[in-house]
């Protein structure tokens, strides 16, 4: 009778665990029914200079990296901010991926002469990736790429890309250098090839994409694309673009579930323009072609950032006040 009892009590237990749990797992879906991406996502920070973005579906926020702070923040879909990473070895953050797998986020560190840490012995010198907890912000690991460089070189960490298994490979917009980063933090140079160097005084390697078995690399001063193919690094090539004459001052790149990769382009150092680009291709990418181009109602895009439920926004941080000496609390989230 007791066993009785009991068996049935546990089976109560079970059922009414599933009711709840099978309800708050409509919960989300419904209340997101109700609240659908909005069209634009003003927030205000002092200072913040956000130059990356990603959508962190476990969570339902945004995460922005700050150029002026060296922070992650945890953006609502109202605007609202608030502190996720804040480590003293950060100086900049330029690029931001989450790494679902180890479900970390993943930034690149720098100096580009916009952050509060910002000094003239490590200005176009630092190279870093730092690996933070996704639930708590908490430090993983953090890698000095500029010494896996060891060249002694000038040296920027810009964007990241992350593989099916966590491995990261990050642009070095200063040195015509990409590095991978496996899981554990553990660094090489994944290929240095004199091709990608930037123009005297410019940005060179920035956006990338990791693509089945490849990446997808843009180049900021000239608007080329490159195909860097994983078993083969050395074998890296130029990607011909149709109508690729739009993507000069190519920024941020965001590969898209239907195959095609998002881009930004901005107006900055007196050249380019303001615009979201769509690219696509038929042959693995080996070429290309530019399917659209969308200009941007906001000032120096600087990242494709996916959003709730399928969507697309731009971000734009100011980041063209920040260069010249003015960085602003506002920055701007718009649907595409």
């Amino acid at each position: 009778m007791n066993r009785q009892n009991t068996a049935a009590r546990r089976t109560l237990v079970a059922l009414a665990a599933a009711a709840l749990l099978g309800t708050a797992g409509t919960l989300p879906a419904a209340a997101a029914s109700h609240h659908p991406a909005p069209a634009v996502v003003t927030g205000h920070a002092p200072t913040l200079v956000p130059e990356s973005g990603v959508w962190d579906a476990s969570h339902h926020r945004f995460l922005l990296g700050s150029l002026r702070h060296g922070t992650v923040s945890a953006v609502g879909l109202d605007g609202s901010v608030r502190t996720l990473v804040q480590d003293p070895a950060l100086t900049e953050i330029a690029g931001l991926r989450i790494d679902p797998v180890h479900r970390r986020v993943l930034v690149t560190d720098l100096d580009n002469g916009v952050g509060e840490r910002s000094s003239a012995a490590t200005l176009g010198k630092i190279a870093g990736i730092g690996a933070y907890d996704l639930d708590t912000g908490r430090r993983l690991f953090y890698t000095d790429l500029a010494a896996v460089a060891g060249d002694g070189g000038s040296h920027l960490a810009n964007d990241i890309a992350v593989g099916p298994d966590g491995t990261a490979y990050v642009t070095d917009s200063f040195a015509p250098v990409v590095y991978r980063v496996a899981p554990d933090g553990t660094a090489a140079v994944l290929l240095r090839d004199p091709r990608l160097a930037p123009a005297p005084g410019s940005y060179g390697l920035n956006g990338i994409v990791h693509r089945a078995g490849r990446l997808i690399i843009g180049k900021w001063d000239d608007g080329t694309l490159w195909n860097v193919p994983l078993a083969d690094p050395a074998a890296v090539r130029r990607v011909e673009v149709a109508g690729g004459s739009s993507l000069l001052h190519l920024d941020g790149l965001l590969g898209r579930p239907d195959g095609s990769i998002a881009g930004v382009t901005n107006n900055l150092l007196g050249a380019g323009r303001d615009a979201e680009v769509e690219l696509r291709s038929d042959d693995q990418w080996r070429t290309a072609r530019l399917t659209a181009v969308r200009p941007s109602a906001d000032a120096a895009p600087t990242a494709p950032v996916a959003g709730p439920a399928g969507s697309l926004y731009l971000l734009s941080g100011g980041l063209a006040d920040a260069l010249a000496g003015h960085p602003a609390d506002a920055f701007t989230l718009r649907r595409i």
